[in-house]
């Protein structure tokens, strides 16, 4: 194991130990059944992210990460940080570790050769091993003896176990160098970084304690011999200025002979490897440069995929805050700010919210504005519309199903409450959810484990739910189709959203955000309303809310020709919700062609006469319009 770890959990398994995790000061650990934890447990009693371990004064420390099972130190449930002594058994879920300050404490496991399976086939235990020799412990502390082929071997592949664990470039570099100097004679090692313009700059070094006192970077001529012909190369007697033109650095160094390898991935050289000998544990060979070689083969793959990683993580934070910036609750109305007021305070808490409002006012704006401003922020944001499944595969989405389970399922899939644990579920148009759905649904509510469809193995999340709908659930469980108990388990916290025409002010600053929005993403050139088209956007009655009003700034975005939004440029619906008592028309007899004459005549002057428009809402060709116009002599 790695020389640097300062505590270990070792599994504990029925038949003795199984897999050992070397912990190691720098670094805090995560436990839990996601991919990207560190201790990754395959137990479905644990939640996604468990518990963790940590540094804590001179000893380790554990705490739980709001689990739904909670973690435990020798059967004692954790609260807060609990420290963690020399032979503890902490465990997650059904998964058990033990807990060691070194591995020479490891109890000896009792002989089990004559154990018979449970299966009854007569089958007999002859053999158990914890360890394997092909992952050897970490190579003896410097000054070293010379490695034979397998021990370089072993050597290589317990640095490419303990690489692949590395967080940064620093701490992978320090663990090859500390490989390198116990497998090689070198006094000095050191990992050069070389950027894209070729600047070579130092990023970790290492001194054996009888070597020179310092470190000082290579000259530049080994520098430049190496990155011109992409080749390891050695160099004896490097004092010697008539043998390899060397300067200062390497005489500071003393150093008697060195080896230099390219860190390349690709076309590309991502550092250099330099080690140094001064003779005094013997000189560097051409095996010291294999295995060089080799070890730096070994971290360029690793390196590249750090740096890919790290790459992945920053996009990944700037695609959030984008998402923050889009999901910003727009409006300086009293009925906005009392809305944004309600979030923040139902955020920081587990309860569940109903959110509430006609269509198109923004409740999944509001739902994510909840997550967001939440400490799940940083986990999954899962949206169902409940309305837009049927009712058959409703329960398999929400809580999904075993393969089999039904004509056209061929594999297991997971369901949305499993993709959300640990975040939020955001359930939309609630009321059109199915019955046993919605009993299922109260069951997770209640903290209750659910199965897949087809299954049978209890599963249980941890998942926030916020749920929305644009009808009055009261009338639904009045008529029995919506679960009494269900509705009171969702109304913990209610949110109504106003509809935009009861916050008429902030219909203006909605309109520009949505045209910078719409311009970023077009690329169109609009520099904004005139004061024609603010008045006939805030006059409007917008029965299709939010929505409708981008829905509107993104045609006269698209379909406008000057550098601003004029009023003939925004088209309305004329869909009113608040409309007059019905009159039925008095009839009037004319013929079809009078009625096709005036009503093209009325669109021509709804739209003031611009015949691409009117043609467009007419559904005809511009060139069949010009054609009527001339025929029932229209005119402006």
């Amino acid at each position: 194991m790695s020389t640097d770890a300062t505590g270990f959990l070792v599994l504990k398994r029925a038949d003795g130990f199984g897999d050992v995790i070397p912990l190691r000061d720098a670094l805090r650990y995560t436990a839990g059944r996601a991919a990207d934890c560190d201790v990754v447990l395959k137990d479905d009693l644990c939640s996604r992210r468990h518990g963790e371990l940590f540094r804590s004064g001179a000893g380790w420390a554990v705490r739980d990460l709001n689990s739904m099972n909670g973690c435990f130190v020798n059967d004692s449930r954790v609260t807060g940080t609990h420290p963690l002594a020399g032979g503890d058994v902490v465990r997650f879920g059904r998964t058990e570790f033990l807990f060691l300050d070194s591995l020479d404490h490891l109890p000896p496991v009792a002989d089990a050769d004559a154990t018979v399976s449970d299966d009854g086939e007569g089958y007999q235990i002859t053999r158990r091993a914890d360890r394997t020799k092909y992952l050897p412990p970490a190579p003896p502390s410097p000054p070293a003896g010379r490695l034979s082929t397998l021990d370089t071997v072993g050597v290589l592949y317990r640095l490419a176990v303990d690489t692949a664990a590395a967080r940064t470039e620093e701490e992978l570099a320090g663990m090859t160098l500390e490989a390198l100097l116990g497998g090689t004679p070198a006094e000095v090692g050191a990992v050069l970084a070389v950027s894209d313009g070729g600047e070579v700059s130092s990023i970790a070094h290492r001194l054996r304690s009888n070597g020179p006192p310092t470190y000082h970077q290579v000259s530049n001529f080994v520098t430049r011999e190496v990155l011109s012909t992409r080749q390891a190369v050695m160099a004896e007697n490097v004092a010697d200025e008539k043998h390899l033109r060397n300067r200062e650095s390497l005489t500071e160094l003393r150093a008697t002979s060195l080896i230099c390898a390219p860190v390349a991935s690709g076309d590309r050289i991502l550092g250099l490897v330099h080690l140094y000998a001064t003779g005094a544990s013997g000189q560097l060979t051409p095996d010291d440069l294999e295995f060089t070689l080799a070890a730096a083969k070994q971290l360029a793959v690793v390196w590249e995929r750090l740096r890919g990683r790290v790459g992945l993580t920053a996009e990944n934070e700037s695609l959030k805050q984008q998402l923050r910036i889009d999901t910003e609750l727009i409006g300086e109305s009293e009925p906005i700010t009392r809305v944004v007021e309600q979030v923040g305070l139902a955020a920081g808490t587990r309860a569940t919210v109903l959110i509430r409002g006609e269509s198109g006012v923004g409740k999944e704006l509001v739902a994510r504005a909840i997550h967001l401003n939440s400490p799940r922020r940083d986990r999954a944001f899962i949206c169902l519309n409940c309305a837009a499944i049927t009712e058959s595969l409703l329960e398999s989405e929400l809580f999904g199903h075993e393969k089999g389970a039904f004509t056209g399922a061929t594999e297991r899939m997971i369901g949305k409450f499993e993709a959300a644990d640990s975040g939020t579920i955001f359930l939309d148009e609630i009321g059109e959810m199915s019955g046993g759905a919605q009993a299922k649904l109260l069951r997770v509510l209640e903290g209750q484990p659910f199965e897949r469809v087809g299954g049978n193995l209890p599963i249980r999340v941890d998942v926030r739910v916020v749920a929305a709908t644009n009808r009055p659930l009261e009338d639904a469980v009045r008529e029995g189709r919506f679960r009494k108990d269900l509705y009171f388990r969702l109304q913990v916290v209610q949110i109504d959203v106003p509809t935009l025409r009861e916050r008429p002010d902030d219909v203006p600053l909605l309109a520009n955000h949505f045209l910078k929005k719409i311009v970023r993403e077009t690329g169109r050139k609009r520099t904004g309303f005139t004061p024609a088209a603010v008045r006939k956007l805030s006059g409007h009655t917008w029965p299709g809310n939010v929505r409708e009003l981008r829905n509107v700034v993104e045609r006269a975005v698209v379909l406008g020709a000057g550098p601003q939004i004029d009023d003939s440029d925004i088209w309305l619906s004329p869909l009113h919700l608040e409309a007059a008592p019905a009159i039925r028309p008095t009839y009037e007899a004319m013929p079809l062609e009078e009625v096709e004459k005036r009503h093209i005549a009325a669109t021509l002057e709804h739209t003031g006469w611009n015949k691409s428009r009117a043609a467009e809402i007419l559904g005809i060709e511009r060139s069949t319009l010009d054609r009527k116009i001339k025929g029932y002599a229209l005119k402006k």
